[in-house]
């Protein structure tokens, strides 16, 4: 069985890894390790998130870092404020008997300022977010030029925000790095061209299968009407009284919306969407670390670097469009040996994208049936009786109150008291769920496909006339039929791939995947074909708007 101590590591760091319980290494820091210690090579890990990247980078900076130098030896690099203090916090647990050794964190939304003072006062580990790091190089705050290890943490979520640039920037700054080590859960393209250009023959090294599922997810479906989404969404809380978790939307409106909605129905939720400022969204994550939230409902843009330990439920409100990003959402559960659940609720018509999606990430997916109004209200029920046996009545002076207790209930026959107690808790579930209706499409989906086999013929026609006319409207790119074509001055060159495009767009929007046609990227700017009644909804959503420094064009390319 290999050891922390049997891959190398200095004895202080050892002992920091058995004083938080760690026994034996996770596959990536097993095969990592080893490489990094040696200081002089370049690697690029690719393994999903929750599999311990941040000990495989961290443990070996600590060992390769002179403590008696007082500035940045080593540069950490990701994509997001929770991700850079997540990272810090664990260095700072491994280093903790290597006194002299400092780590900072730099960020974006609190006081530069401090953060300056923070660097000034001598640190040789920065854990950093692109956007406040580059702030500092320009203001000539920090010296990167002894820089000699630089480590890009989840590169894949980096480059789907757009920070490609920032990334080439930042590793121009530091020109006497000795190493470079390039974590992510993915391979993409971006990720590819980087590597090369800016790694000497770097070791590569696979954890599990690229863009497979963590194998501690169990993954779940729903098949429900697209009329019964929302109800059906209620319906599964309700049947996992215990959930700690996501709910994953595709835009900011439908984050808001589901969220308000629980609120006034008494659940314990919030909202990450782009809108909130950094206070807002400080306090949301605030909350749900502390456990005050039961649920997060968020896009997949505001989610991006959010690792909370202990979640025991993802749910996709809707399929994502992407496999990578479904892989993304999956792994905020399952993490650290615990197990999790990633549930789907799909429309009879997204069976068919989400057996694509089980083969590409190569799991098994579970189709389960929404449950009755009786499950819901046996589930709570249990639930409940199992709080109420495992409640502590050691802290109150409880046994001063049982002879009044015994009086006022002495007429009362214990059946009763038990009747009253479920009767206070569950009056709510009881009279919600006494009436509810069976939400499964089991007659729906073969009426639907006695309705396809009817209509198939119609469709077949009309297709050959529709080719014969040439107005295909799936196959204009003119914006012919009923689309119109956008022009936008972004494209690839912004880190832009066509899937984060994609979901870009859909989220400053507000819109949904079903109103696009094709979208052609190029280099500095791209054409997107769109229903022409949403295409006004767009323009007026991103023509005008900042994305890195630069204003947005967008408007209809015929007009142009």
């Amino acid at each position: 069985m290999t050891t922390f101590e049997g891959l190398g590591l200095d004895a202080r760091l050892v002992q920091a890894t058995d004083a938080l319980g760690y026994k034996t290494p996770t596959p990536i820091q097993e095969q990592a390790i080893p490489v990094l210690l040696s200081g002089t090579k370049d690697l690029v890990g690719l393994a999903q998130t929750g599999t311990g990247k941040t000990a495989a980078f961290g443990l070996p900076l600590l060992q390769l870092i002179d403590s008696d130098l007082k500035y940045p030896q080593a540069l950490v690099v990701c994509p997001t404020r929770e991700l850079c203090l997540q990272i810090v916090g664990e260095v700072e647990l491994f280093k903790k008997f290597m006194p002299g050794m400092h780590v900072v964190a730099v960020y974006g939304g609190t006081s530069i300022g401090l953060q300056i003072r923070d660097i000034r006062r001598g640190v040789q580990i920065v854990v950093a977010t692109p956007g406040r790091l580059i702030d500092l190089i320009e203001r000539k705050a920090i010296d990167l030029g002894q820089i000699k290890y630089v480590v890009l943490d989840e590169a894949d979520e980096m480059l789907n925000m757009g920070f490609q640039d920032d990334i080439e920037f930042i590793l121009q700054n530091t020109p006497q790095r000795g190493a470079t080590w390039l974590f992510s859960a993915t391979m993409p393209p971006e990720i590819r061209r980087v590597s090369k250009k800016y790694m000497q023959q770097p070791t590569e090294i696979t954890v599990g299968k690229m863009n497979t599922a963590n194998k501690n997810v169990d993954h779940q479906y729903y098949v429900a009407s697209a009329h019964h989404r929302y109800e059906t969404l209620k319906r599964i809380i309700d049947f996992n009284p215990g959930i700690y978790g996501i709910i994953f939307t595709r835009t900011k409106a439908d984050a808001q919306n589901i969220a308000e909605k629980l609120t006034r129905e008494g659940y314990d939720i919030d909202a990450l969407h782009g809108d909130l400022t950094q206070q807002q969204r400080d306090k949301v994550m605030g909350e749900f670390r502390e456990k005050t939230l039961q649920l997060l409902i968020a896009t997949d843009v505001a989610a991006r670097g959010i690792d909370v330990q202990g979640i025991t439920h993802v749910i996709n409100y809707e399929l994502p469009d992407d496999v990578e990003v479904y892989t993304h959402r999956s792994g905020r559960t399952g993490r650290a040996g615990n197990t999790g659940i990633c549930l789907s609720i799909v429309h009879s018509r997204e069976i068919g994208k989400l057996k694509l999606i089980e083969r590409m990430v190569q799991v098994p997916f579970h189709k389960l049936e929404i449950p009755g109004g009786k499950d819901v209200c046996r589930k709570q029920f249990f639930h409940f009786m199992d709080k109420l046996l495992q409640a502590d009545i050691s802290h109150g002076n409880y046994e001063s109150y049982v002879p009044m207790l015994a009086e006022k209930f002495a007429e009362v026959s214990k059946e009763e008291v038990l009747k009253r107690v479920a009767a206070m808790e569950f009056d709510r579930f009881l009279k919600y769920y006494e009436n509810a209706e069976d939400l499964n499409v089991r007659e729906r989906v073969r009426e639907y496909g006695r309705d396809r086999e009817q209509k198939g013929g119609e469709r077949r026609e009309l297709g050959r006339r529709e080719a014969v006319d040439g107005r295909s409207r799936t196959r204009d790119f003119n914006g012919g039929g009923d689309y119109a074509k956008l022009f936008v001055n972004l494209g690839t060159k912004d880190g832009f791939y066509k899937a984060s495009f994609l979901q870009f767009i859909l989220d400053m929007s507000d819109l949904r995947k079903e109103v696009l046609g094709r979208i052609d990227m190029k280099e500095m700017n791209s054409w997107i074909e769109i229903d022409k009644r949403s295409a006004p909804q767009m323009i007026r959503a991103i023509d005008g708007k900042n994305y890195k420094g630069r204003r947005i064009r967008m408007n209809d390319a015929n007009s142009r």
